[in-house]
């Protein structure tokens, strides 16, 4: 009866210890921010099936964490609607920002980056995605948002960083808020690309960024793949080539039969660049060049030296040293002899006989060599 007590015990335990592994820590949401108050309580989950039932595996590929979604109310009139999502850094907030993110929303200065389209306002702060749904706005809703962003928590180290990845796509001819940053397989087959996710192996540590442009016959699409070291990409654009074109499997900016459009590659350090759509071969070859890699050098070594660790700090200490030396042995040595000849001085004048022998000690050695060459 005992042991079975026991086990109940143990049993009440863990389950309790496995539901509060699965329950989010604390709510995203605040109760109450620039003059809005929740209606009831936040909603919480960590099943991104919850957040986003069609693109639950989408947010996985961006580090989804856990989700929160409230109701408010300003005045007894106004509603808003908020739905938050944290994902592990600031890279999975801002892929599901360009995820969601429309060509025809508005950027908006709303945290790191924001968008609106109507009464329906987009923006990520740190590792938090937030998706703001207004009955209609105002003059203040965006000062609203921003006092609700400034109050969001922030993750702490690295996971602050965002992918530099994004800034080699270049501005020229760039289609507004068409770029798209993609974590995993999934993602890319939902937003459309001219090279299958089979190819590029995420399982490899690759990372892809797409976005529009425009030319003079029609829109492209530039799609850049980085991978973790050279060698990885090089191996990945010769299997790419092989798949897509085996006569033309080099490495070089080529035309690839990819469906009904061309596709063109290149390498450049360790990501590739494909540009595929209705464009002259000369446009689609300019785009192609205008994507480089620049190589980022760290120095994990310092760089500045402390007053211990700088030689010329050292040598001006020991030459300060020496002349301390010198000073101290001269003040001595003045002292020493000035106290002697005062001293002898003073005897002088109180009357004393003057005695060099006092002041100096003489052996008169050359007198002792002479006595016996006197006594022979």
């Amino acid at each position: 009866m005992r042991n079975a007590f026991y086990s109940l015990v143990e049993i009440l335990l863990f389950g309790s210890l496995v539901f509060a592994a699965g329950k989010p820590a604390s709510s995203l949401l605040p109760p109450a921010f620039a003059g809005w108050q929740m209606e009831g309580a936040a909603r919480l989950s960590s099943d991104p099936a919850v957040a986003d039932p069609t693109n639950a595996q989408v947010l996985k590929e961006y580090g989804f964490k856990d989700f929160a979604a409230a109701s408010y109310s300003r005045e007894g009139v106004r509603k808003l609607t908020l739905r938050a999502a944290r994902f592990d850094d600031a890279s999975g907030a801002y892929g599901a920002f360009t995820f969601y993110k429309t060509p025809e929303m508005l950027n908006e200065k709303i945290g790191d980056q924001a968008s609106s389209l109507n009464s329906r306002v987009l923006f990520y702060r740190g590792n938090i995605l937030m998706d703001a749904q207004f009955d209609q706005l105002s003059a203040m809703s965006a000062a609203e948002l921003r006092e609700l962003a400034a109050g969001l928590p922030l993750p702490g180290g690295n996971a602050t960083n965002l992918p530099s990845l994004p800034t080699y796509l270049p501005r020229q001819s760039y289609v507004k808020n068409s770029a798209k940053y993609v974590m995993g397989a999934n993602t890319l087959d939902r937003v459309g690309t001219p090279v299958i996710a089979d190819m590029i192996r995420f399982d490899q540590g690759a990372e892809v960024v797409l976005g529009k442009y425009t030319s003079s016959a029609g829109e492209a699409t530039l799609m850049v793949v980085s991978y973790p070291t050279p060698q990885i990409a090089a191996d990945r654009l010769r299997a790419i080539d092989a798949a897509l074109h085996p006569a033309n499997a080099q490495g070089e900016p080529s035309p690839l039969a990819f469906g009904a459009a061309p596709l063109y590659d290149r390498r450049s350090g360790p990501i590739l660049i494909f540009v595929s759509g209705r464009l002259p071969e000369s446009e689609a070859r300019s785009l192609l060049a205008s994507v480089n890699y620049d190589a980022n050098v760290t120095w994990n070594e310092n760089t500045s030296f402390s007053k211990k660790d700088n030689l010329a700090n050292l040598l001006v200490n020991v030459i300060i040293l020496c002349a301390i030396v010198v000073g101290i042995a001269l003040v001595a040595g003045i002292a020493f002899g000035g106290l002697r000849v005062g001293f002898q001085r003073l005897r002088t004048a109180l009357g004393g006989e003057k005695r060099d022998e006092v002041d100096f000690i003489a052996l008169h050695l050359s007198d002792k060599l002479k006595e016996p060459s006197r006594q022979s």
